[in-house]
């Protein structure tokens, strides 16, 4: 097809649920969304983060209490040593999660969620709750 007129609009029109996509994104999206932006959206970001196939049940386990990297090992049946330091330190550089030193010998290491990885947990319930509802219709 030639970029000219083709009777099709370039940008949607607003459907019912427009409101809300302008609501979390702050307007409408432009008719074409450039691969730069969305590879630049934080939410994009934070999708692809909780899409991690062992990213929310290490959230959900240290939002029960802060945890050593043996316990987390233990309770996340199935998730090797290495993923689960990849895992970790992915939250860290997210600032979800802390990492304590203890000055012990051997040193003591306990990961616990951060204010910010508190937060998460609010509209991840919620994103729950409707999975849930979503499921027993």
């Amino acid at each position: 097809m030639s970029d000219g007129n083709t009777g099709v609009p370039h940008a949607p029109r607003p459907g019912p649920d427009a409101h809300m996509v302008a609501a979390a994104v702050g307007g409408l999206l432009p008719g074409r969304v450039p691969a730069a932006d969305y590879e630049a959206c934080p939410v994009t970001h934070a999708v692809r983060m909780l899409g991690d196939k062992w990213t929310l049940l290490v959230l959900m386990l240290l939002a029960e209490r802060a945890h050593r990297f043996n316990e987390l090992h233990r309770r996340a049946d199935g998730i090797s040593q290495r993923m689960l330091t990849r895992t970790l330190r992915a939250l860290e550089d997210d600032g979800l999660v802390v990492r304590t030193v203890f000055p012990t010998v051997p040193p003591g290491v306990e990961y616990d969620l951060t204010e910010r990885g508190r937060e998460l947990l609010v509209p991840l319930s919620a994103l729950a709750d409707w999975v849930v509802r979503d499921s027993a219709a």
